[in-house]
């Protein structure tokens, strides 16, 4: 982390204001009920650490899509009493993100409370990275502290050229990010696997194209491995069964000699699991590549063997980076692949033998499905930023805070 500034590049807090850029876009239920508080936990060390150092801490936030313009829906208000509870002091809520009533709140402020202002993107200034608004934005403020890894491939006021107004650092939450992610893809120890997974290889061109020239061994799961398979010879893999994009079926060849010329070892499916209907505990078998019916059912997860010879790779490994489930990881049974693997990949980072690093929504959940949330060495709850970050692509919020 020598090349970025982090909070121990900060001298005296004591009575300083710091303006805290946090995600707390967090899933709420129609009666405004956030319904999972885990980006709102995981803010908590740093203001925490900002408040025993003496500073005053202000809160600033992006909520939702309200489109610039303002609405009770996409309140922040919603999130206070939340941040409250799960830091243990007061949080003064200020239903706006500049201006006079800011400046008066910041004047106001007492020790032991923390301000959270409105939702950024009620001005459209955010999205634009205005950086005159950026400057409001930061003016009650001495410090600026970014802890939103999962806003930084945005170069949005708040990220970018607010940082760029007063003194800037990374917080906790994002310095730790930055440090996983490193580890995992761009300084790991080797042998490194990566697994992606996803219905279409169109959205996922660049993530391929860059870990092909990164990792030992790549796992292609999900949807887009049958355009792979497809690109290999498989017929019987056709569009009635699965979700081959014909149109990438040269790309997918291209992909995969790069992978020849790279070195880096290609694993897809020897066996799927097909299913009568898209539904949960649907009629389904497990076939072959070269039995594969061809009508009349769906693919919808891989089979044991192809379970098998993952796990058994992922013994020869000593870092995994994983984006995306194997199947339907949300319908029963065709989760018995990605609980499998990310059970086995737990068991190897509680022994002591692999770095884990996950990220992307889906795989969060996936994982949080298989019971291991918690037993891989970093999951990110950030979802973009993490995949910009795989794809090789140098994020905005991030390379802003370089020394």
């Amino acid at each position: 982390m020598q090349q970025y500034r982090t909070l121990e590049d900060l001298n005296n807090l004591n009575g300083k204001v710091v303006m805290l850029r946090a995600d707390l876009n967090v899933p709420m239920d129609e009666n405004f009920n956030v319904t999972n508080t885990a980006r709102i936990v995981r803010t908590v060390p740093t203001i925490k650490y900002l408040m025993d150092k003496g500073a005053k801490v202000v809160v600033i936030s992006h909520f939702g899509r309200p489109e610039g313009k303002g609405d009770m829906k996409n309140s922040l208000s919603h999130v206070a009493p939340e941040l409250q509870k799960a830091l243990g002091h007061k949080v003064v809520f200020v239903d706006d993100c500049i201006g006079e009533k800011v400046e008066a709140a910041v004047k106001a402020m007492k020790n032991d409370e923390v301000l959270l202002l409105e939702n950024l993107r009620f001005y459209d200034e955010e999205k634009k990275g205005n950086a005159e608004w950026a400057k409001e934005l930061v003016k009650p403020a001495d410090v600026y502290v970014s802890d939103a890894f999962s806003t930084a491939h945005r170069a949005h006021a708040s990220m970018v050229a607010a940082a760029e107004q007063i003194p800037s650092v990374m917080g906790l939450l994002m310095e730790e990010e930055v440090n996983a992610l490193t580890k995992g893809l761009n300084n790991p120890e080797r042998p490194l696997m990566a697994i992606v997974g996803g219905s279409k290889v169109s959205t996922k061109l660049d993530l391929l194209n860059n870990l092909v020239k990164k990792v030992n061994k790549l796992v292609i799961s999900g949807g887009m491995a049958h355009t792979f398979l497809k690109a290999k010879g498989f017929d019987a893999i056709n569009t009635n069964n699965s979700l081959v994009q014909m149109d990438m079926i040269d790309t997918a060849k291209e992909i995969l000699a790069t992978a020849e010329a790279n070195n880096c070892e290609i694993i897809l499916p020897v066996d799927l699991v097909a299913a009568k209907e898209f539904k949960p505990n649907a009629e389904h078998m497990t076939v072959d590549l070269e039995h594969i019916p061809a009508e009349g059912w769906e693919l919808l997860d891989v089979g044991e063997k192809t379970i098998a010879q993952i796990n058994a790779k992922l013994e020869e490994c000593k870092t995994l980076v994983w984006n995306g489930p194997l199947g339907v990881f949300e319908m029963k049974p065709f989760d018995n692949a990605t609980n499998k693997v990310a059970q086995k990949a737990a068991e190897l980072t509680e022994a002591g033998k692999l770095t884990s690093v996950a990220g992307g929504g889906d795989t969060v959940s996936a994982l949080a499905n298989a019971g291991v949330e918690n037993k891989f060495s970093y999951i990110s709850t950030a979802g973009g930023a993490f995949l910009e970050w795989m794809e090789g692509k140098e994020l905005p919020g991030v390379a802003v805070m370089k020394k």
